[in-house]
């Protein structure tokens, strides 16, 4: 009940921008940063794949919505007009990135960490354990290969739960556009990561076979 009551007389997102965009509310203002930093944060990892970048460009995002807070206008929701601005930021580094040819898999590595570890139940057996972390390892890494105009759909679907059609209102594209990229970065992942699947069905016949032996 305390939560309903909670959840109806919330001030929602829409409204302490407008706060913010009208009356230079700080207070309001970090309430948005309270509410969004952890998800823009992990868009930035994901997208950049660094952490110490990806927070970089967190606190950025939040000062250009700041910034130009009286050229936001509640047309749609907020969080659509913040993801865009943290995806066009993403950009402009993943081109610094690659003209660098930089790119650390270790911060990906920690963010999935923290995210998963609440999903975390029985210790795995060891062997079971190192397939895990070799499958993980192997995604990130497939991820981060992936171009950024499909990496941005995978990570906004599976990682951030938003629907085809929030997609397509954060990027400016069609709904259907949306899903063609998205059937394209789901078979190149498949392509990518077709070894692990052939492996496991290998370790998956050899165990049968162990223990058929015994």
């Amino acid at each position: 009940m305390g939560r309903l009551l909670t959840s109806l007389f919330a001030t929602s997102d829409e409204q302490l921008m407008w706060r913010v965009k009208l009356q230079d509310d700080a207070a309001a203002f970090a309430k948005l940063v309270a509410r969004w930093e952890q998800p823009i944060q992990r868009l930035c990892v994901r997208m950049t794949g660094d952490l110490h970048r990806a927070e970089d460009l967190t606190q950025m995002a939040f000062t250009r919505v700041f910034t130009r807070r009286t050229e936001w206008e509640p047309v749609g929701k907020f969080s659509t007009f913040l993801w865009r601005v943290a995806l066009n930021l993403c950009h402009d580094e993943t081109r610094r990135i690659q003209r660098r040819g930089e790119f650390s898999l270790e911060a990906l590595e920690e963010s999935d960490r923290a995210g998963e570890a609440r999903f975390v139940a029985a210790e795995p057996a060891p062997d079971a354990h190192a397939v895990s972390l070799e499958r993980g390892e192997s995604v990130r890494s497939a991820l981060t290969e992936l171009a950024p105009q499909y990496r941005e759909v995978v990570v906004l679907r599976h990682y951030e739960g938003l629907k085809f059609r929030e997609i397509g209102e954060v990027l400016g594209i069609p709904e259907g556009t949306v899903k063609s990229r998205m059937a394209e970065a789901l078979g190149q992942l498949n392509r990518r990561l077709n070894h692990l699947n052939e492996d496991h069905v290998c370790n998956h016949k050899n165990q049968k076979h162990v223990m058929r032996m015994r």
